[in-house]
């Protein structure tokens, strides 16, 4: 009895299971049937959504718009024309415009007194130094002596040939007598002109024994001292820069050559410092170094402390201006048919246009022809269009 009991409850437990197991696998067939319906209207939804606009349609997401959004955009400029200048620049080194060197013009001697330094100012015929003239100042002196001499019988042949031609009338001078001391009275004045050129002479030599300056000016170097024996031969004593004029000699192409002219303005900077000067051009090399293919420009400068001869230096020089079309760098094409640029029609419609270059300065690209300055002209993108292609222009304002 018990065992049949035992028996019937475990088959009535044995089947309740196999109705729950039943029971959740048609649930999670139910589960995933709603979900792939839902899948189903979302990507219904989603298909009916993209659907195409109506023609004409201004909605979003309409071919007016997509169409548009395919049309590159571009930066387009007006440019206009302008004056130009050709810049030149070149450097070099700095140097007396007119260097005068200085030496013993006289017999020379001992140096006795050095009277300037470099960077002194002096007139012209001004001491530089003075060299020992005892022994030329006692022989001016005995020249001097026989000045004085020859003068003294010069007065005194001239007053035996006054009193003579006093006696000639009352006949005790003869005429020849007259003619003797006549003659004796122009020896002795000649006498006296021999002397005094001789001592003139001497005073002369005398004087170009001092180291004079030829000319006004600056004072450059100094080659002598005190106590030195100095002769012609002793070579250049002090160096001047005449008025103080200092120039630039700077090395430039021949191409840059030719391009220059005298009264060029021109800016210097020495190394070292940022001040700049202001000169011109004086002179351009009327020839070439056939080795270097260059020549030099002399550029003039006023005096100042700062341009020392020998130095270096920079120039920026202005040889001229032109009128032309500037365009930056990045508008500028060029292929195997030469340079161009890319304008903008009024169908906004890319067209290459041939263009010739002139100098490229900080300010851009000089476009000597091809362009007259009114065209809307692609400033940048140019290498990615083709010609005939259909652009949105984007205006830039001219500075």
């Amino acid at each position: 009895m018990n065992y049949e009991a035992g028996m019937f409850g475990r088959q009535e437990r044995l089947e309740f299971t196999g109705e729950e197991v039943t029971r959740k696998s048609r649930r999670w067939m139910w589960i995933v049937g709603v979900a792939i319906l839902v899948v189903g209207a979302i990507a219904f939804f989603m298909m009916s959504g993209s659907k195409p606009a109506p023609k004409g349609a201004a909605g979003k997401g309409g071919p007016a718009e997509a169409g548009q959004s395919q049309i590159p955009t571009v930066t387009v400029a007006t440019p206009g024309r302008q004056t130009v200048q050709t810049i030149i620049t070149g450097t070099g080194s700095l140097a007396a415009r007119r260097e005068m060197p200085v030496g013993v013009a006289g017999e020379g001697g001992v140096v006795t007194r050095v009277l300037v330094e470099p960077g002194s100012w002096v007139g012209k015929g001004q001491v530089l130094a003075t060299v020992d003239r005892s022994v030329q100042v006692q022989t001016a002196e005995s020249l001097a002596a026989s000045v004085r001499v020859a003068q003294a019988d010069a007065r005194l042949a001239q007053a035996e040939l006054d009193r003579a031609q006093r006696l000639v009338a009352n006949g005790f001078i003869s005429k020849a007598d007259i003619d003797r001391k006549t003659a004796t009275r122009d020896q002795a004045q000649a006498r006296v002109r021999v002397a005094q050129a001789q001592l003139s002479e001497t005073q002369a030599r005398n004087h170009r024994l001092d180291i004079r300056a030829p000319e006004a000016g600056l004072v450059l170097t100094r080659q002598v001292e005190p106590g030195q024996i100095v002769s012609a031969g002793s070579g250049v004593l002090f160096r001047m820069a005449m008025g103080g004029q200092v120039e630039l000699r700077t090395q430039l192409s021949e191409v840059d050559l030719q391009k220059l002219h005298p009264g060029a303005v021109a800016e210097v900077t020495p190394t070292g410092t940022t001040q700049v000067f202001r000169g011109e051009v004086w002179q351009v090399s009327p020839v070439i170094d056939p080795q270097t293919r260059q020549g030099i420009a002399r550029v003039s400068l006023n005096y100042d402390p700062a341009l020392r001869p020998g130095g270096f230096a920079s120039a920026r020089i202005v040889s001229g201006g032109i009128t032309a079309v500037m365009l930056p760098q990045s508008a500028v094409q060029s292929d195997n048919e030469g340079n161009f640029v890319y304008i903008i029609d009024n169908k906004n419609q890319a067209v290459r246009r041939g263009v010739t270059t002139g100098d490229v300065t900080e300010a851009g690209v000089a476009i000597t022809s091809g362009l007259n300055g009114t065209e809307r002209v692609v400033l940048t993108a140019g290498a990615f269009l083709n010609p005939g292609q259909k652009v949105i222009p984007n205006l830039q304002k001219s500075k």
